[in-house]
């Protein structure tokens, strides 16, 4: 558990209609005149003319720019170390890959790091780990927490709808992830942070009550995002992931590894969180109006799902993290896990 006097946060955090546009004025007010910036596969062509130009227009110079495909740790490794020695931030604008090796570079060059997400997909923006390939597998590795949130709600209202019901899929996991948390915990595995269980608390409470007509509403997806930056919080001051990854986010990686072409990581999320909310006998009636209402559901049904992977993927869970202690962890829960996959009147609509 990390030491309270040693806990970071981001100095910058803008989200609302626009933030794109006043990039430059917010690197301005934090005093960084020299950036180096990565966009996402293709968003030079759709944003790089409005950063540049608003950059520019607060003297703000840009040392370097260019678009990046590959979340390859060696490949990062070596972008981070051929940056210009007068780079005073880092700036990554995309989805998560762009995120993921923005914030690795500025963790190796030990540079702040502003993180502005296209998509709403998960909290990886807000997270201060990074989702690399080492040696040819998928892994978690330490990076930097941002130093600045910038998410501009036009460009997430845009981007395909999969990527909000994504983000909606990850953010009603905190429910699953504290209550395996506290799990833990009573069984001696780890310790609580009580602030930062208040935190991811009050981050999924506040997103799940928020009253809205569409996904696409400016309130909705203000709430989604900055619920998401609070988890992301919240992992900082546990100094690790616990508050908002627990079972559900072992079916999810245990998915990744099985399937040939996974889902998008906050949809398996959502179907995993509901699975285990069920277990947990914890808000499954809440989980499942979430899911329903926001039509997270009836996009999950369409992608052809299949019980029979995850009731793999719960078998395989444990292996994901042995160092955890979470329900599925113990085989009782694991066997009940798989129950619920194969007679849930919900997910009898959702998975074949």
């Amino acid at each position: 558990m990390r030491n309270a006097s040693s806990i970071e946060i981001p100095a910058i955090l803008k989200v609302g209609k626009g933030a794109l546009d006043s990039i430059g004025t917010y690197m301005k007010e934090a005093a960084f005149r020299q950036v180096v910036i990565y966009f996402g596969n293709g968003l030079i062509e759709l944003f790089g003319t409005k950063v540049m130009d608003s950059l520019k227009s607060e003297g703000i110079h840009v040392l370097e720019y260019r678009e990046i495909d590959t979340v390859v740790i060696d490949d990062i490794i070596q972008m981070a170390f051929a940056m210009p020695n007068k780079t005073q931030a880092v700036i990554a604008i995309g989805g998560g890959k762009v995120i993921d090796a923005g914030k690795y570079a500025a963790f190796l060059k030990n540079l702040p790091f502003i993180s502005v997400p296209t998509s709403s997909s998960s909290d990886g923006f807000s997270s201060a780990s990074a989702s690399l390939i080492v040696e040819g597998r998928r892994t978690s590795v330490p990076a930097k927490l941002a130093y600045g949130i910038i998410v501009d709600t036009e460009v997430i209202r845009t981007a395909p709808e999969k990527f909000i019901y994504s983000g909606i899929g990850d953010m009603v996991s905190k429910i699953t992830a504290i209550y395996d948390w506290v799990f833990e915990a009573n069984h001696g595995c780890t310790q609580i942070n009580d602030f930062a269980v208040m935190i991811a608390k009050k981050a999924v409470n506040s997103f799940v009550r928020t009253p809205y007509q569409s996904i696409k509403d400016e309130i909705f997806l203000k709430e989604l995002l900055d619920s998401l930056s609070m988890s992301g919080i919240a992992n900082e001051i546990a100094g690790s992931s616990a508050p908002t990854s627990g079972s559900e986010h072992l079916i999810s990686h245990a998915l990744d590894k099985l399937l040939e072409t996974p889902q998008l990581h906050g949809i398996q999320v959502g179907i995993a969180t509901y699975i285990m909310s069920v277990v947990h006998d914890h808000r499954y009636v809440r989980v499942n109006t979430v899911l329903t209402e926001t039509g997270f559901w009836d996009y999950a049904a369409s992608l052809g799902m299949k019980k029979e992977d995850f009731c793999k993927a719960i078998d395989m869970a444990p292996a994901i993290k042995p160092h955890r202690h979470t329900y599925l962890h113990e085989e009782q829960y694991r066997d009940a896990a798989k129950r619920v996959v194969m007679e849930d009147a919900v997910l009898n609509k959702v998975l074949r």
